[in-house]
């Protein structure tokens, strides 16, 4: 099992540590203040982790990527484009799965295409329409799909003619 960030916490305790030695009230409240942060967050982190574990034990990357290789057509970039969409939170969050679907074949243009299509919020669809209303939401959000599959194919080409050269 690799432990990521390490050094980041590590370089963080160091800084808390050097900022007690000119400051030791002031940095015993902010490290209050961010246990209290800590605390309250805590809960999202454990449901966020366990429907991970769930994921990760039901869902095999070999299996998903097997629909998004380099043969996946169509169906990939709908894939990409339709998990792009339902997908909320941090896109780092998205980061570890994205890399080991990517070492079962996943293609980097169906990695762009899915981060780009982020952008279409379905909670925020309503809103979107109430402001600005339904002929405008429905364009843009036709026109983030199609530019979600143009840099989708721009990423693909670019890559390949960086391997070309190595």
């Amino acid at each position: 099992m690799k432990f990521r960030g390490t050094r980041l916490l590590g370089a963080v305790a160091a800084l808390y540590g050097l900022l007690y030695l000119f400051n030791a009230d002031k940095t015993a409240m902010a490290l209050g203040k961010s246990g209290g942060v800590l605390l309250k967050i805590m809960p999202i982190f454990l449901i966020v982790i366990f429907f991970t574990a769930l994921i990760n034990y039901f869902v095999k990357p070999k299996e998903i990527a097997s629909h998004l290789g380099s043969e996946s057509g169509a169906k990939g970039w709908f894939i990409a484009l339709a998990a792009g969409i339902i997908s909320h939170g941090p896109m780092y969050a998205w980061y570890p799965m994205l890399e080991d679907l990517k070492k079962h074949g996943l293609k980097n243009g169906l990695i762009a295409a899915f981060f780009y299509a982020r952008s279409i919020k379905i909670p925020l669809l309503p809103i979107m329409i109430d402001y600005f209303g339904f002929a405008f939401t429905l364009i843009l959000s036709f026109y983030i799909l199609i530019a979600s599959v143009i840099q989708g194919l721009l990423i693909d080409r670019l890559c390949s003619q960086c391997n070309d050269l190595d």
